[in-house]
């Protein structure tokens, strides 16, 4: 079984909206500095993510995504299986047909393993990971990395008006 990047940046991201969803609306551009994921990448995913009512937009200034419910009511499997990601461990996906299109001698071995995966993950919420301590600190240190970054590009603006010509 392999979580591709889709499902582990649309987890990430999920979590990211989640810590700091009590300020407001939060903008792709802030999870996007903060976890190192690709704008773009992120609009795709949320696109995905809001047709499965995870998240809502809010338009205008200060604008930016909410969940769409709950911390505890938005699961882990929920969010894998909104961006499509697949966490099958069959080599045929659950067809039966793996061993020249037939099934081979592991095949319900490998399914239940997929099924033991996706209950397990149906199991955690958002919340439950927000409620860690070594998540919380991470996101501290995250958001306070986030706090430098700005002030540096501020620095650097104010640097290069100083030094244009009038």
């Amino acid at each position: 079984m392999r979580l591709t990047t889709k499902g582990r940046y649309a987890v990430t991201a999920m979590l990211d909206l989640a810590l700091h969803g009590d300020e407001g609306p939060v903008s792709l551009a802030d999870i996007s500095r903060r976890q190192g994921i690709s704008l773009s990448y992120l609009e795709q995913l949320f696109s995905r993510l809001r047709r499965e009512k995870l998240v809502s937009s809010v338009r205008g200034p200060g604008g930016g995504y909410r969940l769409g419910r709950s911390s505890d009511q938005v699961f882990i499997a929920d969010v894998v299986d909104a961006v499509n990601e697949s966490l099958d461990t069959t080599r045929c996906s659950h067809k039966g047909d793996c061993q020249n299109g037939e099934m081979c001698l592991t095949h319900h071995l490998w399914s239940d393993l997929s099924d033991q995966i996706h209950q397990f993950l149906s199991r955690i919420s958002l919340a439950d990971l927000m409620n860690k301590r070594e998540i919380q600190a991470v996101a501290s240190r995250q958001d306070g990395q986030a706090r430098e970054d700005a002030l540096a590009d501020t620095i650097n603006t104010e640097r290069l008006e100083d030094q244009a010509p009038a």
